[in-house]
């Protein structure tokens, strides 16, 4: 684990406009597997790829149903963890942050996070397949999900076409209101967080190039290496759930 610097704990403070970027290894911490991670139980033959996309919801739309509620029965049952908290916490400090993250899940907001844009979606809007109009779900989820394999999916109240996960399936564009507003957010701020992400999935991975190019500095929290060392102003490499409440302490607290 790479030690914190005074000089980052000094960029910290003194930041005015902070944007966190986070991927699939923030939620990870909290026992949420990634796509690169092998399906177990039930689901353990099946490529989440090749259930994340329209293609396969036309085809088997109970199957595909029934593994997002099983993701988001998953979701339910974690908990954020301390890099979602310390995250969260930096509210507190800086007069301005932004949560852009990659992932569906809510940790961000039961963190405490308030400014949260979702490039991917969320397991927790889904939208009508056809209208597009929003649909309400109950946050509550049965547990017998986690022993179905296939869940008809509701319809949608307006027009009766199928309901869907309110996710960004492989092929397909990203929102186009959130994207705008988060590529606003990077080109304003002065500090720019990309944590947990593999910096592979474009357009979202241009982020931090893009912060970079207009002289924020750019800070990367990851066990991994990626492809934007080049950019990076400090890499910390660690989990982030250790890294991130130690950077905040630092800068905040003594």
């Amino acid at each position: 684990m790479k030690t914190i610097s005074e000089e980052l704990v000094r960029v910290l403070r003194n930041a005015k406009n902070v944007v966190v970027f986070t991927g699939a290894g923030v939620s990870a911490e909290s026992g949420i597997p990634t796509f690169r991670d092998a399906l177990t139980g039930l689901w353990e033959r099946f490529d989440p790829q090749e259930l994340a996309t329209p293609e396969a919801f036309m085809a088997n739309p109970d199957l595909v149903w029934g593994w997002y509620e099983w993701r988001r029965a998953l979701v339910t049952n974690c908990r954020p963890n301390p890099a979602h908290l310390a995250i969260a916490e930096l509210q507190r400090f800086v007069p301005e942050v932004h949560v852009i993250t990659q992932n569906v899940d809510n940790l961000h907001e039961r963190a405490g996070s308030e400014n949260v844009i979702h490039v991917h979606g969320s397991l927790h809007h889904p939208i009508c397949s056809s209208c597009r109009t929003p649909f309400h779900i109950h946050e509550t989820i049965d547990v017998t999900v986690e022993k179905e394999r296939k869940i008809e999916p509701p319809k949608c109240d307006s027009c009766q076409g199928l309901i869907r996960p309110g996710v960004v399936w492989f092929g397909e564009p990203m929102p186009e209101q959130p994207w705008h507003i988060a590529q606003h957010k990077v080109l304003n701020c002065d500090l720019f967080f990309s944590i947990g992400t593999s910096s592979i999935v474009f357009p979202a991975a241009g982020l931090p190039i893009t912060a970079h190019e207009n002289g924020a500095c750019v800070v990367q929290v990851n066990p991994h290496s990626t492809g934007i060392e080049n950019v990076l102003d400090y890499n910390l490499v660690g989990k982030a759930g250790e890294l991130l409440p130690q950077l905040v302490d630092l800068a905040f607290r003594n």
